[in-house]
C-alpha cells in the first residue's frame, strides 16, 4: 500500500518546515481583509505561522509577515492574530 505524501509548509517566523495541519494559517483576501484562517481553506492569499506567539512576533518584527501578505498590517489586526494564535497554543 503506498504512503500518503504530507503537504509541508514553511512558517514564516522560524523558517522551520511542518506538515500543513500543524500550523496556523494567515489570510488576506482580495478586499484586504487580514485574518486567522481556522479552516486553511480560505480564498485569499496565504501565509503560514507556528502555533506560538514568539514566531508570530519574530514574523512582525522582520517584516516576514507584511512581504508574505504582501501589504502593511494594522497593529489592531496584529493583536487579534496575537489572540488567535493565543487560544491555539
Amino acid at each position: 500500500m503506498k504512503k500518503r505524501k504530507i503537504p509541508m509548509r514553511k512558517c514564516i517566523g522560524c523558517m522551520e518546515h511542518f506538515p500543513k495541519k500543524e500550523l496556523c494559517r494567515i489570510v488576506k483576501t482580495k478586499e484586504n481583509e487580514i485574518f486567522f484562517d481556522s479552516t486553511g481553506k480560505k480564498n485569499g492569499r496565504g501565509t503560514y505561522i507556528c502555533k506560538n506567539v514568539e514566531c508570530l512576533n519574530k514574523a512582525i518584527k522582520s517584516k516576514a509577515l507584511s512581504k508574505a501578505l504582501e501589504t502593511d498590517i494594522p497593529e489592531e489586526v496584529l493583536e487579534a492574530l496575537r489572540e488567535e494564535i493565543g487560544k491555539n497554543e
